[in-house]
């Protein structure tokens, strides 16, 4: 039988030596970690510096039971009207560019119940190997602190658990492991406006920015090399080979590229034949103090908003906006995703507001990443996760991982194409 298109893209005469990773967030570290593992020697590149874009400030969630493609047809029900009203937890902002246009275009045609169950499927593989990916990174010497918690999510009277909990049911019906119970009453730091909590097991928590020091650290501790400020103007072949070119220096040389740029990715990735419209939904954060600290994740399906231990605060971390991924921080926004969950957290200090953020989600109009190979040999993408960068990062770098060094095409990777229409 002869090859088909997509194994032939990925054949290899050798596996790579040298490796350049684009990208120093959760999945372009990942991924020079478990490059790392199977031999090969890792630059990684980073316009600015490790987590400065999306990985940071968000909730920590490694949530695969909750991981679903964003566009789903309750999100189109809301509406253009929910787009356009500010302070909506999914809102348009700014100017709207033909980029925007596009992706919002490719969202609703995809906001459909039958291709929402579609990318359900095409993510359930993810789902059952995630938290086992993390156990490796730290099996393996990444000393991160990944954490065990029952999470609790609190509905208001009047909301309607149905949509989460079809969530965990399709989840669970891919062969996920998904444990949830229900209850009722007043549970801190819920106020007494929440009237339905679902527990949920199995899950896991970390703190972004440890771990994201702790692969650094690891990385360069086995040979790696992390070059911050080092912005990547193309990729491509020059006099040498592949190379990864900066603004300022010499060329990179590498066997084999992975672009992992996140809202980014657009800048190098469509002259590489990747036309899946990327898109920055911005999401905030900030930290404050509880009257009685929370020792696992609270979440707020009404309001979209995330609380996580932080220390001996909460981060709280929430909101979908559609806007330039280079926009400056809102804080009007951010006061916005405090101003909603006032009536529902009892104990918070919010004059005591601190570590206030803003970075820049990869959305795709299918709601699933970008994981595989280009059509200019060598050069690879890992990206597109939305709000699952966290949840995905590891497993997304195992699998790419062996992908590259092997040659030989992951079946699990296979609905994450980067050339496809989207």
């Amino acid at each position: 039988m002869s090859p088909s298109f997509e194994e032939s893209r990925l054949t290899k005469l050798s596996a790579p030596r040298q490796v350049v990773v684009v990208g120093a967030g959760v999945v372009g570290l990942s991924c020079a970690w478990f490059l790392q593992e199977h031999g090969a020697d890792v630059t990684v590149l980073d316009r600015s510096g490790v987590g400065a874009g999306a990985s940071w400030g968000n909730a920590g969630y490694i949530t695969p039971a909750m991981s679903a493609p964003l566009p789903e047809p309750a999100l189109l029900r809301e509406g253009v009207r929910s787009l356009l009203t500010p302070g909506s937890p999914v809102t348009v902002s700014g100017r709207v560019s033909a980029a925007t246009l596009a992706f919002l275009a490719g969202f609703t045609r995809n906001s459909t119940g039958s291709r929402w169950r579609r990318g359900m499927a095409a993510l359930a593989p993810l789902g059952l190997a995630s938290i086992p990916a993390f156990d490796e990174l730290v099996s393996g010497g990444v000393a991160a602190e990944v954490h065990k918690g029952t999470f609790r999510i609190g509905f208001a009277a009047g909301e309607d658990p149905a949509g989460l909990e079809h969530e965990l049911t399709t989840a669970r019906a891919a062969g996920q492991p998904v444990r949830y119970r229900y209850t009722t009453g007043h549970e801190p730091p819920f106020s007494s406006r929440i009237k339905q909590i679902l527990h949920l097991e199995g899950q896991r928590f970390v703190a972004p920015g440890q771990l994201l020091d702790a692969l650094a650290e690891s990385v360069t501790k086995r040979g790696g090399e992390i070059v911050e400020g080092a912005q990547v103007r193309s990729v491509g072949f020059g006099p040498g080979g592949l190379q990864a070119d900066t603004w300022t220096g010499s060329p990179y040389r590498a066997d084999a590229v992975v672009l992992a740029t996140g809202a980014w990715l657009p800048e190098l990735a469509r002259r590489l034949g990747v036309r899946v419209p990327v898109q920055a939904g911005r999401g905030y954060s900030c930290s404050v103090p509880l009257a009685e600290p929370i020792n696992a994740p609270v979440y707020l399906p009404g309001a979209r908003v995330a609380l996580t231990p932080y220390g001996n605060r909460a981060r709280v971390a929430g909101t979908m906006e559609i806007a330039d991924r280079d926009a400056p921080f809102d804080r009007g926004r951010l006061d916005t995703v405090l101003r909603s969950i006032h009536p529902l957290i009892d104990g918070a200090d919010w004059a005591d507001v601190r570590d206030p953020w803003v970075g820049a989600r990869p959305l795709t109009p299918d709601g699933l990443p970008l994981i595989g190979a280009t059509k200019v040999e060598g050069v690879h993408v890992a990206g597109g996760h939305g709000m699952w960068g966290v949840t995905f990062g590891a497993v997304t770098g195992k699998l790419l991982a062996r992908q590259i060094m092997s040659g030989v095409a992951v079946p699990e990777l296979a609905p994450f194409d980067p050339l496809r229409t989207g």
